[in-house]
This record gives structure tokens, C-alpha cells and sequence, in this order.
């Protein structure tokens, strides 16, 4: 770890830097190392949780998702880590309305923005009974969206008709994003 952490000091305090091609290096595996970021977004280093949040920003630009495992990559290293579910939790949205385009722009708890469209969609996986809502951040790694964010998505949300269903959703960047069919939702209400 003391090469991703001397890559994490020489680019700490480089605002606005793009985010590294960690898509484009190869470095060799170098195990597993105890990083774990939790369900709730925490990342923990052997147990303890990382209160830097420059750090866990910084190691947030380096990460990669390969097959169904993450990594901490570096030019020169890469690292395996475990990830509960997501590595990003969706905690603010906003929607910017120009004309008649809107885009909903989410926030993680990383501070990164992205636009929610073709690029970045959201899609509903059923997990333990409970439908629950993501949103594609970069390269397979996605944020889970917080139930705040979740409620304000609900809160601009319209229908439309979808194959003949009528889909409860709502539309960013030119995309649609359904929830799941209007008479599911109103079923739920009887």
C-alpha cells in the first residue's frame, strides 16, 4: 500500500485534475489489502473507518471494477479491495432545466456530479425483497441512490407510455428511466 498511498500524496492538492485512465494502466496484483467500503458509503481501513475525506476522494479516482471485484489501481500497483455493494451512494440531486431539456445532475458522497442519461443510467435491482435504485457513475461502478435522492426522483417524476404500459419515471438528458409500471405502483396503494 505505501505505493498508492506515495501516488495519493503527490496528487493530493490538484484541483480539478481529470480523473486518472486507470482503465489504461496494467500494473501487477499485489493482493488484497483490508479496504472495505461499507453499504452506508464508509471507507474502512483494517476495521477503522478513513476520516480524510480528501484521501477517500483521492482513492475513489483510482478505483476499477473488474468481472464482480474492485481494485486500487496506480501506474505501477493494484490492490484488491472489498465493496459491500456499491462504492458510491448518490446523496444530492438537482435538476437543471434549459428549454425543454432537463438533466438531473447527482452528487455522490465522494463529491463527484454526474448527469443521469444514456451515459449514466438508472436502473431498479430487487435485493432482498426491496427494489432498490441505481445510477451508473463511470465504468461499471455504480452509486447507490440514497432514499433522499430516491424521494426527490419520486417528487419529478411522470408517466408515460411505454408498449402500450404506463411507466411511472422520469426522464434526464434525453433518457427515460422508468421506477416500474404505473398499475404496480397504484396496486401497492390498495
Amino acid at each position: 500500500m505505501t505505493d498508492l498511498l506515495r501516488y495519493a500524496a503527490d496528487l493530493e492538492g490538484k484541483p480539478g485534475r481529470p480523473l486518472p485512465p486507470v482503465e489504461k494502466w496494467d500494473p501487477p496484483y499485489r493482493g488484497d489489502i483490508d479496504v472495505v467500503i461499507r453499504r452506508d458509503g464508509v471507507w474502512t481501513h483494517e476495521g477503522e473507518p478513513i476520516r480524510r475525506a480528501e484521501l477517500v476522494r483521492l482513492f475513489s479516482t483510482v478505483l476499477r471494477k473488474e468481472g464482480e471485484r474492485y481494485f486500487l489501481v496506480t501506474p505501477v500497483e493494484k490492490l484488491g479491495i472489498a465493496v459491500e455493494d456499491t462504492p458510491f451512494l448518490a446523496v444530492l440531486m438537482r435538476r437543471e432545466v434549459a428549454g425543454a431539456e432537463s438533466r438531473i445532475v447527482v452528487t455522490t458522497n465522494v463529491g463527484e456530479e454526474i448527469v443521469a442519461g444514456p451515459d449514466h443510467p438508472i436502473r431498479y435491482v430487487l435485493r432482498n425483497g426491496e427494489w432498490a435504485p441505481y445510477m451508473e457513475v463511470r465504468a461499471g461502478l455504480e452509486a447507490l441512490i440514497s432514499r433522499a435522492v430516491f424521494y426527490d426522483l419520486v417528487a419529478i417524476g411522470e408517466t408515460r407510455e411505454i408498449g402500450g404500459k404506463l411507466w411511472f419515471g422520469v426522464s434526464s438528458a434525453g433518457a427515460f428511466f422508468p421506477f416500474r409500471p404505473s398499475d404496480e405502483i397504484f396496486a401497492d396503494q390498495a
